[in-house]
C-alpha cells in the first residue's frame, strides 16, 4: 500500500477501531487517534490482542503509538468482540 492510499484510508477510519499490519510483520489493533501525511497514531487495544506499545498520554502527546505511513501494508476495521 502506498503512503497516499494509507493516508486516505486512515483518514476514513479516524476514530474507529482498526487492525494495521506493517512491513515488519507486526499487527497493531486499536483506535486511530491522529493522522498526518507521515504517520498514523493508534491507541493500542491490549484487551483484544493489540500490539501493546504505549498508552493514552504516551510521550506526553495523548495520541498513542505512531506508525509511519510508509510501513503500512494493510488497514482493516477490527472486529468488535463481546464476551
Amino acid at each position: 500500500m502506498n503512503p497516499t492510499d494509507a493516508y486516505n484510508l486512515c483518514c476514513k477510519y479516524h476514530g474507529k477501531r482498526v487492525r494495521i499490519s506493517d512491513t515488519s510483520g507486526r499487527v497493531h489493533v486499536g483506535e486511530i487517534t491522529r493522522v498526518d501525511r507521515r504517520q498514523v497514531w493508534i491507541l493500542p487495544d491490549r484487551r483484544y490482542g493489540g500490539y501493546g506499545l504505549g498508552f493514552w498520554g504516551y510521550g506526553g502527546r495523548g495520541f498513542g503509538v505512531g506508525i509511519a505511513l510508509g510501513t503500512v501494508l494493510g488497514i482493516a476495521l477490527a472486529p468488535i468482540i463481546f464476551f
